[in-house]
C-alpha cells in the first residue's frame, strides 16, 4: 500500500509524497483477483473502494488468464447405435468426450453448456442400411427435451450392396443455438427400418488409419477472444460479481483497477 492521507490533511512534506506518487502512477485502487474453480462461473471481489458507481477494469495477470478461451467440446460415439424400432424416434448418444471444456456430458445423449450464449454446433454421422430397397433417416436437434423448429435432415438411404455388404451415407448437421446456462443439447432421429443404423469402424493397421466413429458432435462458443467475457455485474458497496467462463483453473488470476 502506498502513504495516505488522514481526513484532516497532512504536512506539506506528506502532500508531496502522495501527489508525487499519484503522477507516477502509485495508486492504492488497484489488486489481484483469481477466480473461483469448481467450474464456477462468477467470483466475488471484495474491495473497500468499490461503490455502486465504480468503474472496475479487469486484465489477465497470469498464464492461464491470458490463454483461456471460450467453451468448446468435441464428442463421439465409438461403439455403434441400433435403432429403437420401426417408426420409433430415438436419442444419438455418446460414449467419449474428446477435448472440452465449458461443454460436457451429463449423461450418454446430453451435451451441457455451462455458459449462455450462441454455439455452433456440428454433428456427423455415420449411417448405414442392409436394406435392399430404398430407406431414410431423419435427424434434427433438441434443446432441452423440446424438438428445435427447422433443423431436421432427411438423409436417403441407398439399396444395400449385397445380402452382408451394407450402403452408407454421411449425415452432416450445422446450426447456430441460443443457449442459457446449464442447457443441453441433443441429436434424434428417426429411421424408417431397423436395417438402418448408426455404424463405427476400429482402427485399421493393415491400411493403416485410425478408428471412424459413428458420430461426432462438436460445439463450440461463438464469441471474440475469452477475457472479453469476464466482466462485472451486481456492483454494490464494497463489493462486485465478476462474470466469466466456467473455470476449474487454480491459477487463473486477474489484474482490476477501481476508477470512482
Amino acid at each position: 500500500m502506498f502513504r495516505r492521507l488522514p481526513p484532516q490533511g497532512g504536512s506539506p512534506r506528506e502532500v508531496a509524497e502522495v501527489m508525487n506518487g499519484v503522477l507516477t502512477g502509485k495508486t492504492n485502487n488497484t489488486g489481484l483477483i483469481t477466480l473461483a474453480t469448481g467450474n464456477a462461473t462468477t467470483t466475488t471481489l471484495y474491495d473497500p473502494l468499490i461503490s455502486r458507481d465504480s468503474k472496475i477494469i479487469l486484465l489477465p495477470a497470469s498464464g492461464s488468464a491470458f490463454t483461456d478461451t471460450a467453451p468448446y467440446g468435441e464428442f463421439s460415439n465409438n461403439t455403434g447405435q441400433l435403432a429403437s424400432g420401426d417408426g420409433v424416434v430415438g436419442i444419438v448418444e455418446f460414449d467419449s468426450t474428446m477435448i472440452a471444456s465449458g461443454i460436457y456430458r451429463s449423461n450418454t445423449t446430453r451435451l451441457n453448456v455451462r455458459n449462455a450464449g450462441i454455439y455452433d454446433v456440428f454433428v456427423s454421422l455415420l449411417l448405414s442400411s442392409l436394406s435392399n430397397v430404398v430407406e431414410f433417416a431423419d435427424i434434427w436437434y433438441r434443446v432441452n427435451g423440446v424438438d428445435v423448429p427447422e433443423s431436421a435432415r432427411k438423409f436417403f438411404m441407398p439399396i444395400r450392396k449385397s445380402a452382408t455388404e451394407p450402403s452408407h451415407v454421411v449425415g452432416v448437421l450445422n446450426t447456430y443455438l441460443e443457449l442459457e446456462a446449464n442447457d443441453y443439447v441433443e441429436i434424434v432421429g428417426y429411421v424408417s427400418a431397423t436395417t438402418v443404423v448408426l455404424e463405427n469402424f476400429p482402427a485399421d493397421v493393415v491400411i493403416p488409419r485410425p478408428s471412424i466413429p459413428a458420430v461426432i458432435a462438436k460445439m463450440s462458443y461463438i464469441a471474440p477472444q475469452a477475457y472479453s467475457n469476464v466482466y462485472i455485474t451486481n456492483q454494490t458497496n464494497g463489493q462486485a460479481t465478476i462474470n466469466h467462463w466456467a473455470n476449474s483453473d487454480a491459477d487463473k488470476q486477474y489484474a482490476y483497477v477501481v476508477v470512482a
